[in-house]
């Protein structure tokens, strides 16, 4: 591995502001999926060694709390400047680990970056309020303040960003931190924590803890020192962590599964829509819970938006994200190749034409090669499982009303995506999507200032934005009487 700055590559646990090996001994590889090599090793943590990391957090709360939102700020800043300097390295390691093109990882460590400065700034707007007192002789309001330590339970499709945005936001709050990585990328997390320690960020605020990931999650949620859990990951796992948060109460943020419709109206320019619906679908080689799951193109131009994805979907390049001019990486294991297979091969099998998709072409057992499939219906298991894979499928309908109950046929609500000029569909469509975030007339949707979240099973509460914060915070009201005075007087 080539980097500017070696000490970035970290095989270790990072508590309480030290580097930590486990106490067990116990340790396991980490691939670069694009070629099967192993990239390095990260030790599994004993019980005691993650309740060390809640002692940390919980000793090191007291003085972070107590430092103005300012001089949190400064700390966070200094963060973020640091993760600018050392985007090539961040970007290479996130390569290796995960395995997306070297642009799109200078991408995410830009778009990471960009919530540590966000809510570096965000946390000096915690505001509460004056509420008109309805009490003789007292003065009534609130106060924000953190709501305690942390944990962040992030998945392995964004290594980098997830962390930022949800660690950013706490610590801005005030809480200290306790991050999960996916085994599968845990490298670019302990490069973060080097960072930060660079940084000034005070033992005990950032740590990130490596461990067999039922009995890491299971302990931090029974764990009462732990006042908040933040999940990105599965709709089942989330389902599994909020029972189990339950018996302590804790505040609960999940980022769930996504099976988001990409919506083409009859007034759209064919090959202009079914070039954006590609850019939807084959981000990050499709592993994005944001990725157009389910193409749904008006009849009268069906055809042709179909062979202008195509045309378009052949032109993608697949291989090394390391190589140049690559536009997608590889899966991100072996298992993750066969759930893609099994998907198209489930609706082949239901009656879906596979327009394009040889695997024969695949570089390597990691990769998948792009697929189209059309005459996709709600008996497969494209249209209900997010798929997770680059593997598109493409309905017709006939009319507004067929397209968003097509469109709502699933138990996720994250993200959808309307193409169409004609405002009074957009506005109709837009308010009967059951999702959280619609993008009309445009592939991206994300980026600091957005509360990202979904509905249904798609999660609970919202991450970046000026609502972001507010997943650390609690609301403390106050009543101050005059001093001497009798109640009701």
């Amino acid at each position: 591995m080539k980097l500017s700055d070696p000490r970035l590559f970290r095989q270790y646990a990072y508590v309480d502001g030290k580097w930590t090996h486990g106490e067990g001994g116990r340790e396991e590889p980490v691939f670069n999926p694009a070629t099967g090599e192993v990239l390095g090793h990260i030790p599994l943590l004993e019980t005691e060694q993650v309740n060390a990391a809640v002692d940390a957090a919980e000793a090191a709360f007291t003085q972070w709390r107590a430092l103005r939102a300012d001089e949190r700020c400064e700390r966070l800043l200094a963060w973020y400047d640091l993760l600018q300097a050392n985007r090539e390295d961040l970007a290479t390691i996130m390569t290796l680990e995960q395995g997306k093109p070297m642009p799109d990882a200078r991408g995410e460590v830009e778009y990471g970056a960009s919530f540590v400065r966000w809510f570096a700034e965000e946390g000096k707007r915690t505001f509460g309020e004056t509420i008109p007192s309805h009490i003789p002789n007292a003065a009534l309001g609130t106060i924000k303040e953190p709501v305690g330590i942390a944990a962040l339970i992030t998945p392995w499709n964004f290594p980098l960003a997830m962390i930022t945005r949800k660690a950013a936001a706490a610590m801005a709050a005030g809480c200290p931190v306790i991050v999960k990585p996916a085994h599968e990328t845990p490298f670019s997390a302990l490069a973060l924590a080097e960072l930060a320690e660079r940084a000034g960020i005070p033992a005990g605020v950032f740590n990130v803890v490596l461990g067999e990931a039922a009995e890491v999650s299971k302990l931090l949620c029974y764990d009462d020192r732990v006042k908040a859990l933040s999940f990105t990951g599965s709709t089942r796992v989330g389902r599994l962590l909020l029972e189990q948060c339950a018996n302590t109460v804790k505040r609960v943020s999940l980022e769930l599964g996504g099976n988001a419709p990409f919506i083409v109206g009859p007034d759209m320019d064919p090959k202009e829509a079914a070039y954006a619906a590609v850019a939807a679908k084959f981000q990050t080689a499709g592993q994005d819970c944001l990725a157009a799951d389910r193409i749904l193109v008006h009849e009268s131009i069906h055809e042709a938006f179909v062979e202008h994805f195509a045309e378009r979907m052949a032109a993608l390049t697949v291989g090394n994200g390391l190589e140049s001019e690559i536009d997608l990486g590889p899966l991100i294991h072996r298992q993750a190749v066969e759930k893609a297979a099994a998907v198209v091969d489930d609706a082949i099998s239901k009656g879906a034409t596979l327009v394009a998709g040889d695997q024969s072409q695949a570089p390597g057992e990691n990769f998948f090669m792009p697929v189209l499939l059309t005459g996709v219906t709600h008996d497969m298991k494209i249209w209900h499982e997010e798929s997770f894979a680059p593997v598109a499928g493409i309905t017709a309908y006939a009319d507004d009303d067929q397209v968003i109950e097509m469109a709502n046929d699933t138990e996720y609500g994250l993200a959808a995506y309307i193409y169409t000029h004609d405002i009074r569909r957009i506005w109709k469509i837009m308010r009967a999507l059951e999702f959280g975030m619609v993008a009309v007339n445009s592939v991206k949707m994300t980026g600091p200032p957005v509360p990202f979240g979904g509905v249904k099973h798609s999660g609970l509460g919202r991450e970046g934005g000026v609502t972001g914060i507010d997943e650390y915070l609690e609301t403390k009201y106050y009543c101050l009487g005059a001093l001497g005075s009798v109640s009701g007087s």
